[in-house]
């Protein structure tokens, strides 16, 4: 009799989870804004002594944007791919450093400060 509780009982428990972040998309992009200013600023920010702005300046010649927070193409697939494995000069970021959760915020975050 448990066991075919148990899938009902998980699934409506992340239903109501997803629903509860919807919900909660503000707090989520207040912790990405926190996210991005400790760990990607400082490569990312803006001005000519942030490596991250310049290679990506260099990569696209400015389209798009090289700030990330203008961008509005980095998904979160993306973003946890990226994290994860690093590119060119970024190194990798570990779960103990960036959780899954904060690059879900940090998601949000760039979706939210991307330039229309």
């Amino acid at each position: 009799m448990r066991m075919t509780l148990f899938p009902s009982l998980l699934l409506s428990m992340l239903s109501a989870s997803g629903a509860a972040l919807a919900a909660d998309a503000p707090a989520g992009v207040k912790r990405g804004k926190q996210v991005f200013a400790k760990w990607c600023a400082p490569c990312h920010g803006p001005g000519r002594h942030t490596p991250g702005t310049m290679a990506l300046h260099f990569k696209y010649n400015d389209d798009p944007p090289p700030l990330l927070e203008m961008r509005g193409d980095l998904d979160i697939d993306m973003l946890a791919y990226t994290i994860r494995n690093g590119a060119s000069i970024m190194p990798s970021f570990r779960k103990t450093e960036i959780s899954d959760a904060d690059i879900e915020a940090l998601a949000m975050y760039l979706k939210a400060s991307a330039r229309k």
